[in-house]
């Protein structure tokens, strides 16, 4: 067999499949939030956590939506997290509390790691996480292994694949 990049080890996800996982993180995390139950807000990680902040919103009944911007990666590397974009302040209080604050995916930790330095008190979930991110986050659905490399609905185009072996 053939050695393979990093990145050919994908683990390929569907609209389907994003929205069948962010309704079942959604259903985790009902009824858990810190006023009865409920959450004040959903603060979306951009880009990658808007589309499950936006179900889980819906499924939730969570009508503030806000985002806030941090940039870790230049395509596939993985540079220094740094905050681009702030969410309101009256939405995020002091720190978070009562705020669930949503991404796709828990990779190495570093922008869950930055985004919880500002927000101690929020609670992070993603749909997905890698071994090396889980600590930095309070709930997920779906563990991957650490050199799988995810490819997102938004990030694909279909197209034909070679196989693995052969080409006739």
């Amino acid at each position: 067999m053939t050695q393979r990049l990093p990145h050919e080890k994908g683990f390929h996800i569907s609209w389907d499949q994003i929205h069948r996982d962010a309704r079942a993180l959604a259903w985790r995390l009902d009824g858990q939030g810190p006023d009865a139950g409920a959450w004040k807000a959903v603060v979306a990680i951009t880009r990658g956590g808007m589309a499950p902040a936006m179900i889980i919103a819906r499924e939730l009944d969570i009508r503030v939506v806000d985002t806030i911007s941090v940039k870790s990666y230049d395509h596939q590397k993985q540079s220094e997290a740094r905050i681009l974009k702030s969410p309101d302040t009256k939405v995020m209080g002091s720190d978070g509390a009562g705020v669930l604050i949503v991404d796709d995916l828990v990779d190495s930790g570093k922008t869950l790691e930055l985004v919880r330095r500002m927000y101690p008190r929020a609670h992070f979930a993603t749909v997905y996480a890698k071994p090396k991110g889980k600590p930095m986050v309070d709930s997920y659905i779906t563990e991957v292994s650490q050199d799988t490399w995810i490819f997102f609905p938004w990030d694909m185009a279909l197209q034909y694949v070679e196989p693995y072996r052969g080409t006739d």
